[in-house]
């Protein structure tokens, strides 16, 4: 918004002129301050509050003193919620059909939130509030994730203040890729650094220099953890005490959960359970070895989802301790359904999974001591997530409510005057956008979709009867109370796919398809999908598998580039930009200017402490180590001249995926190694010039193990071949 009209008079001198200032923004009644909490593939019923047997005593008392939903929907994946919650309006309208940075060239799904669209921020921003982000964005195209942008579609430019956090779909926890406004930043260095614990003390610190400085003013504060999405990784003593819970199995934590959901009022009485997924075994058939592992995988997903609860407590403390709990509203929520992207078996070490390189059982289990650490970023298997959706079908990425029925706790002291019920009104994630503009005064923004559920704190109407579904080609509509819902399969025929129905006023659950009992309405229920997926740019339908849709322009930013000069001091390159794996023939070749002939570090570092690869030298001789599910590759070097030199490797990639490695000094062959496998995804951590940053590939130096900058001219990374797109879109799909 610009500057308002100069209202006063001006003169040739102040004395005969008149002064004016503008009003002031934000004047008036109070306004209550507005938390959003985002918690990432936590399942439906994973809350204490919904039915689980993990303990999360904040969020469940912000639900006894507030409001439960039980009707609450999300979309299927995170990029399109977190655009929904932003803009109050369906994501294929805004261009995000599903993951940031696949730009199909149709307007529904161009990686972004189309930049003529004002996000929630910038209007509350205008009225007066503060804004303020701390945790996931995951709304800017991949390509864009550089030291030097472009920063068009980062927090700032959409109406944050303040952003501290990751840019990416998920993140290392204990190594994670930091951005705080538009620059990356190291992760403190303090003794058991965790991602949850420094969002909420960024979180903490916005909100108090907030209150300090700018006391009459409501604010906003986004508070967007990475999990519980994959790597699974919390401090062992919240996972252990899980072990022993979840060894029932996820057969009985279904069943156990729904009773508890019965019980506590959450879901009607006569509630049944939807079947097993398909592809799920029942517990009681897996051998002991699967049920060890698997309730191990259970218990570190646990442990983390209760210490993001105390973290979440702990800001929820200070808003009490500073006196504005009781005026502000906050919403807890998950971004979509429980997540089946660990497979069958999940996995101690997500580079598994991730890279589409299975591991036995017996290799997991021989790893069982490093689950949640640094070196233990775990996924579990769907079978659990599964349970963590209870008691519905499906998962992350369908449309069925396992994956877009989300947990909605509403705490709000001052506004909510029958705390500790249940809210069984259907509510969409576009509703939460107005709301929040209702509650600061400002009216939703025209052409939003959503309605404000305001008059639900008070139990009244639902703001809407009909909400539309799509992702993947897969289907679903609710209207009034039926929902008619199909799955597609890639490549098949649209008109082909089987619909069914569900009254969902006497089937909570949706287990009993009536689609043979009411053709006739399945049929207008078809007919209204139609209509609402024309209204809101669901068209064209698009099944495509990634690999396809990556193709289609070729590789953006950095992958499309065969020579990447890099020099010390350099910004960090992210995971995000798709070049920091050993997936692709490259040759690296780094120019230094010894002139002590002492000097020693490292030269190129991508990866962390469990996956990656690093050139360095030491004791005067150069070392290159790669490193993957356990599998290091080394070799090291005759002595480097002193003076101007050349160091290096040269790596070629197999077709079996495993790569021969020949050290150089200049042009040179001084030793060679081979790699058994390689990867496009070696961890979380993308690659750093001149230093080895946060969490170290190699074993045989410690810290950073800087290269001295005078020493150190450049260094050049060229690619002997293209990306391989399969691969990138196998990553991409499993983080994200």
């Amino acid at each position: 918004m610009g500057e308002p009209s100069f209202s006063g008079q001006v003169g040739r001198t102040v004395a005969d002129s008149t002064p004016w200032w503008p009003e002031q923004v934000g004047g008036g009644a109070r306004r209550p301050n507005v938390v959003t909490v985002i918690l990432d593939d936590t399942g439906w019923s994973d809350l204490g509050c919904f039915g689980s047997e993990i303990a999360t005593p904040v969020i469940d008392r912000l639900a006894g003193n507030g409001l439960r939903y039980n009707n609450f929907h999300v979309t299927p994946l995170c990029s399109p919620t977190r655009a929904s919650l932003l803009t109050g309006r369906n994501h294929h309208s805004v261009g995000m059909r599903f993951l940031a940075d696949t730009d199909t060239g149709f307007p529904n799904s161009r990686g972004r939130v189309d930049p003529e669209i004002p996000l929630l921020p910038t209007r509350l921003r205008s009225a007066g509030y503060g804004s303020y982000l701390a945790g996931k964005w995951h709304l800017a195209p991949l390509h864009e994730i550089t030291p030097a942008g472009p920063f068009d579609n980062w927090p700032l430019a959409r109406g944050f203040d303040r952003f501290y956090g990751f840019l990416d779909g998920c993140t290392d926890q204990y190594a994670p890729e930091l951005y705080e406004d538009n620059h990356a930043v190291a992760p403190p260095r303090t003794e058991g650094y965790h991602l949850s614990e420094d969002l909420a003390d960024r979180a903490i610190g916005f909100v108090g220099d907030h209150l300090a400085f700018r006391p009459g003013d409501p604010f906003y504060l986004q508070l967007a953890f990475g999990a519980t999405h994959a790597p699974f990784q919390a401090p062992r003593e919240y996972i252990d005490p899980y072990v022993e819970v979840f060894a029932k199995g996820w057969d009985r934590t279904r069943q156990d959960r729904l009773a508890r959901q019965i019980a506590s009022g959450l879901v009607p009485d006569g509630t049944e359970l939807a079947p097993r997924n398909p592809g799920v075994p029942a517990w009681d058939a897996l051998s002991a070895e699967r049920r060890t592992l698997y309730t191990h995988l259970q218990a570190a997903y646990a442990g983390f989802l209760e210490h993001t609860d105390a973290q979440l407590g702990r800001v929820v403390a200070a808003l009490e301790r500073w006196g504005v709990l009781d005026d502000t509203v906050i919403a807890v929520m998950s971004d979509n359904g429980a997540s089946r992207e660990g497979g069958p078996d999940g996995a101690v070490d997500v580079n598994g999974p991730y890279s589409g390189i299975p591991q036995t059982i017996d290799q997991q289990l021989a790893r069982l001591d490093r689950l949640g650490g640094p070196d233990g970023p775990a996924h579990y298997p769907e079978g659990w997530a599964m349970a963590g959706n209870t008691p519905f079908r499906r998962y992350k990425q369908f449309v069925d409510l396992g994956g877009v029925r989300s947990p909605l706790v509403v705490h709000w002291p001052n506004g909510i005057s029958r705390a500790g019920e249940v809210r069984d009104q259907f509510v969409d994630v576009i509703d939460l956008a107005p709301t929040v503009l209702d509650l600061a005064g400002t009216g939703a923004e025209p052409g939003m979709d959503g309605r404000s559920i305001e008059p639900t704190f008070q139990d009244g109407p639902a703001p809407r009867d009909t909400q539309y579904f799509e992702m993947f080609g897969h289907r679903a509509i609710w209207h009034s109370g039926w929902k008619a819902v199909t799955e597609h399969a890639t490549g098949a025929d649209y008109e082909r796919d089987e619909w069914r129905l569900y009254d969902t006023t006497s089937d909570f659950s949706e287990h009993r398809d009536l689609a043979a009992h009411h053709p006739e309405r399945l049929r207008l229920l078809k007919d209204l999908w139609e209509q609402e997926a024309t209204a809101n740019s669901v068209f064209p339908l698009d099944d495509r598998p990634l690999k396809e849709l990556l193709g289609l322009r070729g590789p953006q930013g950095l992958p499309g580039r065969r020579r990447i000069v890099l020099r010390p001091g350099q910004g960090h390159v992210p995971l995000a930009s798709a070049v920091t794996g050993s997936d692709r023939s490259m040759r690296v070749t780094a120019r230094l200017n010894r002139v002590t002939g002492t000097e020693q570090g490292v030269l190129l570092a991508s990866g962390s402490s469990y996956g990656g690869y690093v050139l360095y030298l030491q004791h005067g001789r150069a070392v290159f180590e790669h490193l993957l599910l356990d599998q290091r590759s080394t070799c090291s070097s005759t002595p480097v001249p002193d003076g101007p030199c050349e160091v290096g490797f040269q790596l070629e990639r197999r077709d079996d995926r495993s790569a021969h490695v020949d050290l150089l000094i200049g042009d040179e062959i001084v030793a060679k190694t081979e790699i058994p496998i390689t990867s496009a995804h070696l961890s979380c951590f993308g690659l750093d010039v001149g230093r080895d940053p946060v969490s170290q590939v190699s074993r045989s130096y410690e810290g950073e193990f800087a290269f001295p900058g005078h020493a150190l001219v450049d260094v050049t990374i060229d690619f002997l071949e293209e990306l391989p797109l399969d691969e990138l879109a196998d990553a991409i799909h499993g983080t994200e």
